[in-house]
């Protein structure tokens, strides 16, 4: 049986770091002088977006939401809680968030597609930030992700993304969603299963 964690998190407590040694900096985001690298911490999210901290979910989500504004990614793709006192990298399973809810407003190439985030975050679609699907090699099942700020990705929940299918359309050989006057496919492979 889980239990919530409800302890207190520090980022100086690193999880792997050995000895005498100086962890590495995030690729790509300036640190402060005064900010501490504390390395590898032992906080990861699942692929159903829950954060854990020490095997144990966190089971206060004004705590959660309150590290996910201080998430980062850096240029290789890891993940970092930067706070102004610490640096340190966290495990990702898939993508940090997850997109639990759409909305549409306006019609055709001009509607704008809105999803929310498991952390009440509201993004639109739209060049700044985009949709974009992974398919599976094995199994062709789509991963269906909405980019956000800072190259960091929601996923799409499953019954989110069916509902997003069926605002699909067909151009120029490609199955994708207008939003925000721009066209985002969904690919090739998705205008079968859409029945397009």
């Amino acid at each position: 049986m889980s239990k919530n964690t409800n302890k207190h998190i520090s980022l100086s407590l690193p999880a792997s770091s050995g000895a005498g040694s100086t962890p590495a900096p995030p690729k790509g985001i300036a640190i402060k002088p005064g900010q501490v690298i504390c390395g590898e911490l032992e906080m990861h999210i699942d692929r159903g977006g829950v954060w854990h901290y020490l095997s144990s979910p966190i089971g206060r989500k004004e705590l959660v939401r309150l590290f996910s504004t201080v998430l980062r990614r850096d240029d290789d793709g890891d993940y970092w809680l930067i706070t102004p006192a610490e640096v340190g990298r966290i495990t990702v399973e898939d993508a940090p968030f997850l997109a639990v809810e759409m909305t549409v407003s306006g019609n055709g190439e001009e509607q704008i597609i809105t999803f929310r985030t498991n952390m009440d975050v509201l993004i639109s679609v739209n060049d700044a930030h985009p949709i974009r699907v992974d398919i599976n090699p094995d199994t062709d099942e789509p991963s269906p992700y909405l980019v956000m700020d800072g190259n960091i990705e929601a996923l799409i929940t499953r019954a989110v993304y069916y509902e997003l299918v069926t605002l699909g359309h067909e151009k120029d050989g490609i199955f994708g969603i207008w939003s925000s006057g721009s066209f985002f496919s969904l690919g090739a492979l998705l205008a079968k299963e859409a029945g397009t």
